[in-house]
C-alpha cells in the first residue's frame, strides 16, 4: 500500500471531532496521548512544547482535505471547525469569541496591537524589566521611531512588581501604553497583572499583556486581569502547531476603532475609492491568508486543554515545579526564579554561575531543555549576575518520577 493511500486510511477512521475524553486529570491517558514523550524527558514546554495525537491529526487531516478540494473549498467546508478556534480561546480566557483574533504567534498579535496605538512624539510607555525580549526591542524600535520615552517600572526587593511605583509613574507620565508580560521567558516569576489592570481601570490606560507562557500553563481570566490586549501563542504550554497563536481584543478598544496598521480585505470591506469600513470584531487584527490546517490543530489544542480544565493543569504544574526547585535548592544549585508566586519555568545554573556540568549531564541522559543567555534577559541577568541559565518547563505530561529522576542525575553531575 502507497504510504498516500495508507494515510488516507488512516484519517477516515478519525472522527471529526476529535473528541478525547479526559474527565479529570488523568495522567496516563494524557501520556497515551503523547507519543514524544515516551522516549525522553521533555522539560522544555516553554520553548515548544510537544503536541496531542489529536492536533497532528486534526492538521493533517484538513492539509489532505486541501490537496484533494483545494484551499479556498477546505475552508468553505470546515467553517464548523474554524469557528470552534474562535469558540475554545474564548472559553479559555472567559471572554466572547467574537475578543478573538487569530494570528501566526504572540509577537505577531503583540505588533498588530502595537500599530494599531497612535504614538506621537513623547508619548509613554510604561512597562517592566522582565518584559520579553522582543517586546523590549519593540519598544525602542518605537523610541527610535516616534520619539517616544520608555519608562520600566521598580521591582520591590522580592522581585515582585511595585504597584505604588506604578501608580506614581501613571501620574507623572500619563502613558499612552502599560505594557507587562505575565510570565518572563528567563525565570518562574508569575507577575501581578491583575494588580496593574486595576491601575489601568483607574486611570483609563490601555493596557497589553504578553501571556505567551501563562496561557496554557495557568488560569488565564481576561475579565480579572482588566487589559485591552492580550497575546499568546500556540506551540508553548498550549500543545498547538507552530505558527498559531492568538491576540484578545477588548471591547473598548474595539468601540474605539482601533485597528492594526495594515488591514486587509478581511479586517475591512472597500467601501469606496479611498475609504474602508472595518470588521466590527477583533477579526479586523487578521489577514485574509491564515495556515488553516494550523488553525484546526491549534482549535483542537485548545479544545484538548479546555476538557482538562485550567485549573486542574495549574495545579498540576505547580507540584512539578516545586518539587523541582526544592530539589535543585538541595543539591547546591543556584536557582534564579525569584517572587511570591512562580511559574513552572524553573531557571539555575551552578553554583559558580556556569552551566557546562549541567549541559552536560540533561544532554547524556536525553533531556530536552533550553539554556538562556543574559542577551535573552538583558536587564534581569545583568541585575542577577549571571551569564548563562538553564532553563527546565515542566508541564501536566511529565510525571513526578521524571522530576526525580532528573533531579538525581543533576546532583550526581555537581560532584
Amino acid at each position: 500500500m502507497k504510504i498516500r493511500d495508507f494515510l488516507w486510511s488512516y484519517l477516515g477512521k478519525i472522527k471529526s471531532t476529535f473528541v478525547v475524553r479526559i474527565d479529570k486529570m488523568n495522567l496516563e491517558v494524557i501520556r497515551q496521548e503523547t507519543p514524544g514523550c515516551s522516549d525522553k524527558i521533555f522539560l522544555n514546554s516553554a520553548g515548544a512544547s510537544l503536541m496531542p495525537k489529536t492536533v497532528v491529526e486534526a492538521t493533517i487531516k484538513f492539509l489532505y482535505e486541501e490537496q484533494q478540494l483545494g484551499g479556498y473549498t477546505a475552508a468553505t467546508k470546515n467553517t464548523g471547525l474554524i469557528n470552534r478556534f474562535y469558540d475554545e480561546t474564548a472559553k479559555l480566557i472567559n471572554t466572547k469569541p467574537s475578543n478573538i483574533a487569530f494570528v501566526s504567534s504572540s509577537t505577531d498579535g503583540y505588533a498588530k496591537a502595537l500599530s494599531s496605538i497612535d504614538f506621537k512624539e513623547g508619548d509613554c510607555i510604561i512597562t517592566t524589566n522582565d518584559d520579553y525580549i522582543s517586546n523590549q526591542i519593540a519598544f525602542i524600535s518605537l523610541q527610535k521611531r516616534y520619539h517616544i520615552e520608555i519608562v520600566r517600572v521598580a521591582n520591590l526587593p522580592d522581585h515582585e512588581l511595585d504597584l505604588e511605583d506604578f501608580e506614581r509613574l501613571i501620574k507623572k507620565h500619563n502613558p499612552k501604553l502599560i505594557a507587562v508580560t505575565h510570565i518572563p521567558t528567563n525565570s518562574g516569576l508569575i507577575q501581578n497583572v491583575e494588580g496593574v489592570g486595576k491601575l489601568c481601570k483607574q486611570y483609563d490606560v490601555l493596557y497589553l499583556v504578553d501571556a505567551c507562557q501563562s496561557v496554557g500553563q495557568i488560569v488565564v481570566d481576561v475579565e480579572k486581569i482588566h487589559c485591552d490586549f492580550l497575546t499568546a501563542t500556540g506551540r508553548k504550554f498550549m500543545r498547538g502547531p507552530r505558527g498559531t497563536g492568538f491576540l484578545y481584543v477588548s471591547d473598548k478598544v474595539l468601540n474605539q476603532k482601533m485597528y492594526p496598521l495594515f488591514l486587509d480585505s478581511f479586517g475591512a470591506q472597500w467601501t469606496s475609492f479611498d475609504d474602508f469600513q472595518l470588521n466590527d470584531t477583533a477579526k479586523r487584527f487578521e489577514l485574509f491568508e491564515r495556515p488553516y490546517a494550523a488553525l484546526a490543530g491549534f482549535a483542537e489544542a485548545l479544545r484538548y486543554a479546555n476538557a482538562i480544565g485550567m485549573d486542574q493543569i495549574e495545579s498540576y504544574n505547580r507540584k512539578l515545579a516545586d518539587t523541582l526547585r526544592i530539589n535543585l535548592q538541595n543539591y547546591g544549585f543556584r536557582v534564579l526564579d525569584q517572587g511570591n508566586r512562580l511559574s513552572s519555568i524553573v531557571t539555575f545554573c551552578q553554583a559558580d554561575g556556569k552551566v557546562e556540568k549541567i549541559h552536560k549531564a540533561l544532554s547524556d541522559h536525553n533531556v530536552f531543555f533550553k539554556e538562556n543567555r543574559r542577551q535573552d534577559a538583558l536587564i534581569d541577568f545583568t541585575s542577577k549576575n549571571v551569564d548563562h541559565a538553564i532553563r527546565l518547563s515542566p508541564h501536566y505530561f511529565n510525571t513526578m518520577e521524571e522530576i526525580e529522576k532528573v533531579s538525581q542525575l543533576l546532583e550526581n553531575s555537581n560532584y
